[in-house]
């Protein structure tokens, strides 16, 4: 190696650079465009779904909710009366 070819440092091809930099670039555009499509496909179709329910969604996971607390408490209540410390 020579002085000069270490004091060069890498040269680098600055029309492929800046071609894959513009490419990069319409690429991520493209995504992003996509991206926005999918998404609004799915909010469309998720409304969509909602409306035919029967009840909102909020009504529907409250009652869940409601299943949910009284199944444990039933559950709980079972374990105590099983239980060998609830004869004492």
């Amino acid at each position: 190696m020579t002085d000069q070819e270490t004091r060069a440092g890498i040269q680098l091809d600055r029309r492929l650079l800046l071609t894959g930099g513009v490419l990069a670039g319409v690429g991520g555009v493209l995504a992003s465009t996509g991206i926005v499509m999918l998404s609004a496909a799915f909010a469309s179709a998720l409304r969509r779904w909602v409306q035919q329910l029967d009840q909102p969604p909020s009504q529907i996971a409250r009652h869940k909710w409601q299943q949910a607390r009284t199944a444990t408490t039933a559950g709980v209540q079972a374990w105590q009366r099983t239980s060998p410390s609830a004869g004492e």
